[in-house]
């Protein structure tokens, strides 16, 4: 007998655009309570406890994909940039310290984003549970990000774009090294995904990576700029 393939998610079918209009609607509906409530017990509690959900699944996560069935090397240890994201996120939401603010405000709403629109869902384990962890997990990320800027007031600095692309640039040096050594591709920074992405249009491997790099800055700077030329930046933490 010949092992079957893993199946792929498919981009943009009827699941795919279904959890995009999900993850938009949670967006306005999250906004518009907190703005609503902001400044009562009842939306920090919420925040807090929002946040020990995520760090409990994200974990959870983490653990499952270790166990002696499931594991595996290339896709088991928690060095993607979104199961930091998931961590950094979860800090943010319970404490609220303004590095973990500025990092889930960069990386929720840039480089999660392509999770999001661009999935490299492959089914391996059982798929009802990483479908449904997959998106609980990226959604919740790319929520924090939207409350904090809209709902609770949370403003960008240079200071904090400076911070996250150094963090950026440690969390790759951690992970290529890791890619080298057991010959993976975590972050995707050997080679790009195969169901498709962004980097598609950045050139090949290597190249691509200087262009992203290139990208994500400019992107950032444009979100840091407009809230520091016309608004206070800086505004983050408890």
């Amino acid at each position: 007998m010949t092992e079957s393939m893993p199946e792929r998610m498919p981009l943009f079918g009827t699941a795919h655009i279904t959890m995009l209009v999900l993850c938009l609607a949670l967006c306005v509906l999250s906004v518009w309570a907190v703005r609503r409530w902001r400044g009562t017990k009842g939306v920090d509690r919420a925040v807090t406890l929002a946040g020990w959900g995520l760090l409990t699944l994200s974990l959870a996560w983490i653990g499952w994909g270790l166990l002696p069935g499931n594991w595996d090397p290339a896709q088991s240890l928690p060095l993607h940039l979104s199961d930091v994201l998931q961590i950094v996120t979860a800090v943010a939401l319970i404490a609220r310290p303004a590095w973990a603010v500025t990092i889930t405000y960069y990386w929720g709403l840039t480089l999660n984003l392509q999770s999001l629109l661009t999935p490299d869902l492959v089914f391996t384990i059982y798929p009802p549970l990483q479908f449904t962890m997959y998106w609980v997990l990226h959604i919740l990320v790319f929520l924090a990000p939207v409350v904090f800027t809209f709902g609770l007031g949370y403003r960008p600095s240079l200071r904090g774009f400076v911070l996250t692309y150094a963090c950026t640039a440690g969390w790759a040096g951690v992970a290529v090294i890791v890619n080298l050594t057991l010959g993976t591709n975590y972050g995707y920074l050997s080679h790009a995904p195969a169901g498709g992405s962004l980097l598609d249009f950045l050139g090949p491997w290597p190249f691509y990576l200087l262009s992203e790099a290139v990208l994500v800055a400019a992107v950032w700077a444009l979100m840091t700029w407009p809230w520091t030329r016309f608004g206070r930046g800086g505004t983050a933490g408890r």
